[in-house]
């Protein structure tokens, strides 16, 4: 277990407003790792995936991001058997995203589908209501005024409180935003991967939240060498604490959800929160974009 000190490091990167009715912490927990490899079927340890998701809340994660397609449908499961009925944490939710087998996934935005994956959600996770339903790829053989109009029905309804996007451009935001408002958008965004900068600035400018995944390019910069090694080795802590630190001072809008299978480096993820990077490792970082 890890001290005091351990447990309150993620408040250290403040909050953000997600719409006008949520505020959680700004690094939070991706949900996909809950499955087994290649994000299909259930864990080798399902008390394991339970307990992980637990020691997240103990140490302040209060926003989760999961999705039905991941398992399919074994991380939302997990979830309502770990938190359930959730005290205040976050969980949102995607939908339109298939998942034919292990590594492979194909985007369905027919609206007869995505009630039924807002529905099936509902469902697995025990609630009247998914506070922040995100769509999780725009599918390119659906006009998405049927995509989107079929969502903001759900919310009428009272099924979906607030609405999100994921993947997507700029351009594509604000041609959704004519037909819903969207209060968060969920990209790739980390120290070495900046091709949705453009979509961070618009939404650094307009309040809308930014939830970076694969913040640590799938761990591959915690074995990275040059800056980001010179900067942890400085400041003795480790290059994916320092990538979260880094992502965190982009902007105050940015919501990072760094996933594990492991305790251990959820603990080393949540400390990342309270690291403060001086100017010369943040130029030295900043230069990274691949």
């Amino acid at each position: 277990m890890s001290s005091s000190t351990d447990d309150a490091a993620v408040a250290a990167a403040g909050t953000v407003r997600i719409g006008s009715s949520v505020t959680v912490n700004r690094l939070g927990f991706g949900a996909m790792n809950l499955t087994g490899p290649g994000v299909w079927g259930p864990p080798e340890d399902r008390q394991a995936a339970i307990d992980l998701v637990r020691r997240a809340v103990d140490l302040g994660v209060n926003f989760i991001d999961t999705a039905d397609a991941y398992g399919p449908f074994v991380s939302e499961e997990i979830l309502c058997e770990a938190l359930h009925p959730y005290g205040g944490v976050l969980v949102a939710t995607k939908g339109g995203l298939t998942r034919p087998g292990p590594g492979r996934a194909l985007p369905v935005g027919r609206p007869e589908y995505l009630r039924q994956c807002v529905e099936m959600s509902l469902r697995r996770l025990r609630v009247e209501r998914i506070e922040l339903y995100q769509l999780h790829r725009i599918d390119p053989l659906v006009p998405v005024a049927d995509q989107i109009g079929e969502l903001a029905q759900l919310q009428a309804e009272g099924k979906i409180g607030q609405l999100g996007l994921s993947a997507v451009t700029v351009e594509e935001l604000q041609h959704v935003q004519t037909m819903a408002d969207i209060v968060s958008v969920q990209n790739r965004h980390n120290v070495v991967d900046r091709g949705s900068q453009a979509l961070l600035d618009h939404c650094t400018a307009t309040g809308i939240a930014f939830i970076s995944y694969s913040p640590m390019a799938i761990g591959r910069l915690a074995e990275s060498e040059g800056p980001l090694q010179a900067t942890a080795l400085r400041l003795g802590v480790t290059p994916s604490q320092v990538a979260l630190a880094w992502l965190l001072r982009q902007s105050p809008v940015v919501v990072p959800i760094p996933g594990t299978r492991s305790v251990t480096h959820l603990e080393e993820n949540c400390r990342a929160a309270a690291i403060e990077l001086d100017e010369e490792a943040n130029a030295a970082l900043s230069a990274l974009a691949g």
